[in-house]
């Protein structure tokens, strides 16, 4: 879901000793980092601060062995693991601080992404205003939208079926994509909305799904 996730390090060597022991309980080893990446810092490019990064783990099991080999090797825990509903029923997360106190998660869902490396990614801002304006702005491009917004965070969601392809205007069968995505992010929520609901909802899907679209 993530084209790429650049940590810039303090200590390079020190936070890729990190990830290397953490996300091997995930079965993920240093060559399967994909577009995951840890560089040096510098001073024109200084270390990655107030990160929160979630990696998504199959069982809870491995969220209980990620979080257990980060403590055992003296890594700072940054909350047991164990269920956590306030974001959804079935959230399960273990957290720990890297070397340079970005918090890395351990995470299993019933929805948890299964198309790469990284789950989410939270980021702590000075200014959230501003940042949220900055993330709406990009969205449109970039194939997400706006899912949360109070007063404590704005949470953005993807949907790279709603991507616009090169500024072209969108045919009939990408327009009611968009419409079903767009419902879908008002109406489900925590919920979950079934196919059956949707055609219901959408003459056009109707007809699609029929074969007469």
């Amino acid at each position: 879901m993530f084209h790429r996730v650049t940590l810039r390090a303090t200590d390079r060597d020190a936070s890729e000793g990190f990830y290397d022991t953490v996300l091997a309980t995930l079965g993920i080893e240093r060559g399967q980092w994909g577009g995951f990446a840890v560089v040096q810092a510098d001073a024109e490019r200084p270390a990655t601060r107030g990160l929160h990064i979630g990696f998504g783990a199959p069982t809870r099991a491995e969220v209980d062995e990620f979080w257990r080999a980060g403590t055992a090797a003296g890594y700072r825990d940054d909350g047991q693991p164990g269920p956590r509903p306030e974001y959804v029923a079935d959230y399960y997360g273990g957290f720990l601080l890297d070397p340079d106190g970005n918090s890395a998660e351990a995470v299993h869902h019933d929805g948890v992404r299964r198309d790469g490396l990284v789950d989410h990614l939270w980021i702590r801002v000075a200014d959230l205003a501003a940042s949220k304006r900055f993330y709406e702005a990009i969205a449109p491009r970039a194939g997400f939208r706006l899912r949360t917004d109070t007063p404590e965070r704005a949470g953005f969601r993807a949907c790279l079926r709603c991507r616009p392809r090169d500024g072209a205007a969108p045919g009939p069968r990408e327009a009611l994509v968009r419409r079903i995505c767009a419902y879908i992010d008002e109406h489900a929520r925590d919920e979950r909305i079934s196919i059956a609901e949707l055609v219901r909802t959408f003459e056009a899907l109707q007809r699609f799904v029929s074969g007469r679209a």
